[in-house]
């Protein structure tokens, strides 16, 4: 009866331990990386959007942060524009790349002088907006194809297990969400949004959408 007795508190106490200790190690292995986290080398997620953006076309960076996709981008064209509601990191992407356009704004109040874009970029950023749907939307408007990345909550047992359990689960506390394929797939439909193919690869799903 006793054993029973403490057999969920010290199930929550592991549960909580494995959120902790995912964020220690993420912290500790940018320290003995060199700054860039690892997940970078290791996932090489950069080399999508390379692989799905065409040469010599204009591109927006939504949620840019220190502006280290923007750089890559570069490979592919010079004309790149950025917006980041973050001033610090609009200000880490302006240094990290001078010749730049950063905007600091809230996308969703985002009013650029150029009409459209050939491609918007959301790269692990749709998680950490509230009104979702209107951030896609506003893709949908200002891109002529949109590429999405986004963490996924069904990345494994465990996490689905923890929201169950009503404790911690976010891979990061900034994040409103991590979806299930199905969720994307109904924000990307309710912002009218088609699919024209996509990922899941590193318990992140990856899409490349248009307006439809």
């Amino acid at each position: 009866m006793t054993t029973r007795i403490f057999r969920k508190p010290a199930l929550h106490f592991f549960l909580n331990l494995h959120s902790k200790s995912y964020a220690w190690a993420s912290a500790l292995s940018c320290r003995v990386e060199g700054s860039q986290h690892p997940k970078h080398r290791i996932t090489d997620y950069h080399q999508w959007f390379l692989d799905n953006i065409e040469s010599d076309k204009s591109i927006l960076d939504v949620g840019c942060g220190n502006g280290s996709l923007s750089e890559t981008l570069k490979k592919k064209t010079n004309d790149i524009s950025a917006v980041e509601i973050d001033e610090r990191n609009a200000e880490l992407a302006k240094e990290r790349n001078p010749e730049l356009t950063v905007y600091h704004n809230d996308f969703l109040k985002f009013a650029p002088k150029r009409e459209k874009f050939d491609f918007v970029v959301m790269s692990n950023v749709l998680e950490h907006i509230d009104d979702r749907v209107g951030a896609l939307k506003s893709a949908a408007r200002l891109g002529k194809k949109v590429l999405i990345r986004v963490p996924m909550i069904d990345r494994d047992w465990i996490t689905p297990y923890k929201r169950e359990r009503e404790l911690e689960w976010r891979l990061d506390l900034t994040h409103y969400t991590e979806y299930t394929e199905d969720e994307i797939k109904d924000e990307l439909k309710t912002a009218r949004l088609r699919i024209l193919s996509q990922r899941v690869r590193w318990g992140e799903f990856y899409c490349v959408a248009e307006p439809c």
